[in-house]
C-alpha cells in the first residue's frame, strides 16, 4: 500500500531564513512559517484568530538561492514539501522530536507572494538584458517606437 505526504502552506515568514552548509558542502535552508485563519464565534461574536508555526528545511539548491537572495521576515510564501518528524537529544540528554516541513531535492516547490518593490523593471528585448538603462530613456524608445510607421 502507498501513501502520500504532501503538505501545502501559504503564510509568512516569522524570521529571517538561516542558510548553512552541511559537511558534503550542499546549503540547506531553514526558516519558520507563520500560517493564521480567523473565524467568528458563534456563542459570543467575537473575533478569533488561531496561527499555526511551521519550521521549514530546503534542502533543494536552486529553492535554497532563492530564499537566501530573496525572501526575509514578513515575506508571504506558497510551499509544497513533505511532512517529517526527527528525533534528537536535547542539551539537557532528554530525547526531543521535531516536526518540519521538508522541500527536498527536486520534490518541493516554492512561490514567493510578496511582491518585490526593489526590482528593476523588466527589459524591452532579450538583448536588452545585462545593461543600464533609466526609466526616461526607455519611456523615450517606447514613444519613438509607437510613433514610427503610424499607418494612418
Amino acid at each position: 500500500m502507498t501513501g502520500v505526504n504532501k503538505a501545502v502552506l501559504i503564510g509568512h515568514l516569522g524570521r529571517n531564513p538561516d542558510i548553512r552548509h552541511n559537511r558534503a558542502g550542499d546549503q540547506i535552508a531553514t526558516f519558520s512559517l507563520a500560517t493564521s485563519e480567523s473565524w467568528r464565534d458563534k456563542a459570543t461574536g467575537e473575533r478569533k484568530d488561531r496561527t499555526e508555526w511551521h519550521n521549514v528545511v530546503v534542502f533543494d539548491e536552486n529553492i535554497c538561492k532563492v530564499v537566501e537572495q530573496y525572501l526575509k521576515k514578513g515575506s508571504l510564501v506558497y510551499l509544497e514539501g513533505k511532512i517529517r518528524t526527527r528525533e534528537y537529544d536535547g542539551k539537557d540528554g532528554i530525547k526531543r522530536r521535531a516536526t518540519e516541513i521538508v522541500l527536498e531535492r527536486f520534490r518541493g516547490e516554492l512561490q514567493m507572494l510578496t511582491s518585490q518593490s526593489n526590482r528593476p523593471p523588466p527589459a524591452e528585448d532579450a538583448d536588452a538584458y545585462g545593461t543600464t538603462s533609466t526609466r526616461a530613456e526607455a519611456s523615450k524608445s517606447i514613444a519613438e517606437a509607437i510613433n514610427d510607421d503610424i499607418p494612418f
